[in-house]
């Protein structure tokens, strides 16, 4: 069964690379609102980075040459998006080139794109609050919605510092990630092992404010991508730190969405919403927790009481995401997922393929059928 899909999802990105060369797939907007497909544009979003990933795991899984060439082709775009600060005002600087640059030396021991890395670790860290003792989420320092916020998407985006500090040494890095998970986990993660999306501080003072959200169904809701999030992103941090509070966080997050999920397996777009029959699922959600679970079923020890729970979510989500959600019988579709959600309060994305979802549905069947990990860690 993976095998196919992963051959399925080979076709559909080479087709998408012949038919838009150099461009990148953005959500689909409001005016598009049931076409399924893409917006294809320039490198300016937060997602890019996950297209020129599936490509990286292409190469690996099946060394077809094209896919290296043209995910390699696209280092100078991320290079010319870091040298003129192109829409970077954001902490998924982290996605960007953890899945571009850091990608393209893990695979071909690229010192440019090495270098590159490097310079966008640079960049993430001025995005440090000292004040607050984390990492602003979006905007530029001091602004006055988001300048004390912080959301635990940015779980995925440490990566890229961990990495940093493992090639040059230099602490700054490890500290940084380091004290930013720490306070991720203290503010993000409820005692019920939920998840608010994002969390305020006073940005003068560094005083704790309130949890909030900014996609999921209300504040106190719990938003299944940003479980998502944290359960890969804290088991990710369990991985550079050894630090088993991660670990345990980590566990308790995935229990919480396992024990919530739906018939099928693939959840809504929050735990807290109303379920009706058009209520949006989000495919991606389901898709970044088969990664995690995977993650951790590779970190925990042979007697571990949650293996048998984890594995047997892995095998049950990728099951339902491969016969029911996946385009395989879609030979034309330009995604590989249907039913994700982006900002469904918002009005955008509420169902339709996203790049970060045909991404980990990818990782997941590679790692699932070749043992490959991604980009996260060597």
């Amino acid at each position: 069964m993976w095998e196919r899909a992963i051959d399925d999802a080979m076709t559909k990105i080479k087709r998408n690379i012949e038919r838009y060369p150099g461009l990148f797939p953005h959500i689909a907007g409001k005016e598009a609102a049931g076409e399924k497909r893409y917006e294809w544009g320039a490198n300016d979003d937060w997602i890019e980075g996950f297209y020129t990933g599936m490509m990286w795991l292409g190469f690996e899984y099946g060394g077809d040459a094209s896919l290296r060439e043209a995910a390699a082709s696209q280092l100078d775009s991320y290079r010319e998006r870091l040298e003129k600060h192109i829409c970077l005002d954001h902490h998924d600087i982290g996605f960007l080139y953890s899945l571009s640059a850091v990608a393209q030396w893990r695979v071909l021991k690229d010192e440019g794109a090495r270098e590159l890395a490097l310079r966008a670790a640079d960049k993430l860290l001025q995005r440090w609050r000292p004040r607050i003792g984390a990492i602003q989420a979006w905007g530029v320092r001091d602004d006055p919605e988001n300048g004390g916020r912080i959301i635990i998407d940015c779980l995925m985006n440490l990566p890229l510092l961990f990495w940093a500090y493992e090639q040059t040494g230099e602490r700054r890095y490890y500290d940084v990630a380091y004290r930013h998970a720490h306070i991720s986990r203290r503010y993000l993660v409820r005692g019920d092992d939920s998840s608010y999306h994002t969390f305020y501080f006073d940005p003068q003072n560094g005083n704790a404010l309130r949890g909030g959200t900014h996609q999921g169904y209300r504040d106190g809701s719990t938003w299944t991508r940003g479980q998502a999030w944290g359960i890969y992103g804290f088991a990710l941090c369990f991985r550079y730190t050894k630090d088993v509070r991660f670990l345990e966080t980590s566990k308790r997050m995935a229990r919480y969405f396992i024990e919530r999920l739906p018939e099928d397996g693939v959840v809504y777009w929050d735990f807290d919403v109303p379920i009706e029959p058009d209520t949006p699922r989000d495919s991606s959600a389901s898709a970044i927790v088969a990664c995690g679970l995977l993650e951790l079923l590779d970190l925990l020890e042979g007697g571990d009481p949650d293996r048998a729970l984890f594995a047997d979510a892995v095998q049950r989500k990728m099951k339902s995401l491969v016969d029911h959600y996946s385009t395989v019988r879609l030979p034309d579709a330009e995604g590989l997922l249907q039913h994700g959600s982006y900002h469904v309060r918002g009005g955008r994305g509420p169902d339709d393929y996203m790049i970060w979802g045909d991404y980990y549905y990818l990782e997941a069947l590679v790692r699932l059928s070749k043992g490959i990990k991604g980009y996260w860690y060597e």
